[in-house]
């Protein structure tokens, strides 16, 4: 917090007043990143599509093209969230945000009878989260050496031949 504080000219002090606690400020710098990303306007541009499949898609295309550009910070702060209990909390706060978004983007599946047969709302939204999520993208990016562009296809592909009818 202190060299954050002098960075920013201010005193401790002052951004602890302002933020609350280190994960108040933690929890604002996963948030600023959704809103200078247009995380949420691309998500609800996506929204308005109306063939299910296309929807899908481009709610994909929308969260693999973000995950690149927060993929140094979220890479921290799953690491840390094991013992770090702000960086569990910032992490924690990101993640319910976006898994009810794909709740939401599932049910709209669900009503335009999109969805596979088999699969409850609520699995197939866990199954979108946790198919398209950071860590999953890592893995294929950074540990096994796959290109970005490569790895949000074949996570693209595989969510809507698992998902969709």
């Amino acid at each position: 917090m202190s060299e954050i504080a002098g960075a920013v000219g201010m005193t401790r002090q002052s951004i602890y007043v302002h933020f609350g606690s280190r994960g108040g400020l933690l929890i604002a710098l996963v948030r600023r990143a959704d809103e200078r990303f247009l995380i949420w306007e691309n998500f609800a541009d996506a929204m308005t599509i109306a063939p299910p499949w296309q929807r899908l898609d481009a709610c994909l295309v929308a969260w693999l093209n973000f995950v690149p550009r927060i993929h140094p910070v979220a890479r921290d702060l799953i690491r840390l969230r094991v013992t770090d209990e702000d960086a569990a909390r910032a992490w924690t706060d990101r993640m319910a945000d976006l898994l009810t978004f794909f709740r939401r983007l599932v049910r709209g599946l669900h009503r335009d009878s999109a969805l596979a047969p088999g699969w409850s709302v609520s699995q197939a939204a866990d199954f979108l989260w946790a198919s398209c999520s950071v860590q999953t993208w890592d893995l294929l990016v950074s540990d096994r050496g796959w290109s970005e562009k490569s790895a949000a296809k074949v996570i693209r592909e595989t969510v809507a031949r698992t998902l969709l009818r």
